[in-house]
């Protein structure tokens, strides 16, 4: 299903249907699309818990209610499924008064998020662990724009959000690993994220939610498991939250609470 706010690109969509479904080898097209706008998903009586995999590019942005858009992703999503999108980030919360602003606004600035709320808005949402898959800077090219957000840095990320109830707040170690079976075709990696890069036929040690990111989703049929959860190692080392507390516990220690 496709949705999108305005009739001219569904339009152009519906025009296309039927290529596809003659390309794909489909008797009938299995692709609907229908008008609206995705700061109300609740309006379009979309059954809850039925979609796989919700993919978005550089349309948050333009939402001013973006953590509705993250609950109603979360809502519509099946337990393993994912939110996989592309959108505009700043490395600081925006004037507001960039919002009436009709240049910034179509060139995706105006309503990027800032990272630290994006990460609040999808972890409130019961996106635990949003994983990052691709980030580059964007420059902006024109002079009169540039002086307008001049301080501020821009970047076009790629994240992936599952739905998976189980997570961990943080990278947790139960021993498991990861090997991806490849294809006979292809000896290139199966990319999760930008930190995860699995080579076929390669034995990888990984955290709990990386386990669960392929073991309960859609990836399980193209990886040997290992490991369950049933023994815990801590913190999974070099995620970058390792144990905060320094110091010898063989030295003199005070059994006082401060």
């Amino acid at each position: 299903m496709g949705i999108d706010a305005t009739a001219e690109q569904l339009a152009v969509a519906r025009q296309h249907r039927d290529w596809h479904r003659d390309a794909f080898g489909y008797e009938t097209s299995n692709v609907d699309f229908v008008e609206g706008d995705i700061a109300r998903l609740d309006e379009l009586d979309l059954e809850p818990a039925s979609f796989d995999v919700i993919v978005s590019n550089c349309v948050i942005n333009l939402v001013t209610d973006k953590a509705a858009v993250f609950s109603a992703a979360h809502r519509l999503l099946k337990e393993g499924g994912e939110l996989y999108f592309s959108d505009v980030y700043a490395d600081r919360r925006l004037p507001s008064a960039w919002k009436e602003d009709p240049v910034l606004h179509g060139e995706c600035l105006a309503g990027a998020l800032y990272w630290g709320d994006f990460l609040t808005h999808a972890r409130a949402a019961g996106f635990v662990d949003p994983r990052l898959v691709t980030d580059r800077p964007l420059n902006v090219g024109d002079a009169e724009v540039a002086a307008k957000v001049a301080g501020t840095r821009f970047f076009s990320a790629t994240y992936r959000l599952f739905k998976l109830a189980a997570l961990d707040m943080a990278c947790e170690d139960y021993g498991q690993a990861l090997r991806y079976r490849g294809t006979p075709a292809s000896a290139e990696p199966f990319h999760l994220d930008k930190h995860h890069a699995f080579q076929p036929g390669r034995i990888v040690p990984v955290c709990g939610n990386t386990y669960r990111m392929v073991a309960e989703t859609r990836f399980a049929p193209e990886f040997d498991l290992f490991g369950d959860f049933t023994r815990h190692f801590g913190i999974f080392a070099g995620c970058g939250t390792d144990l905060p507390f320094g110091g010898d516990a063989s030295g003199p220690s005070s059994t006082a609470c401060c």
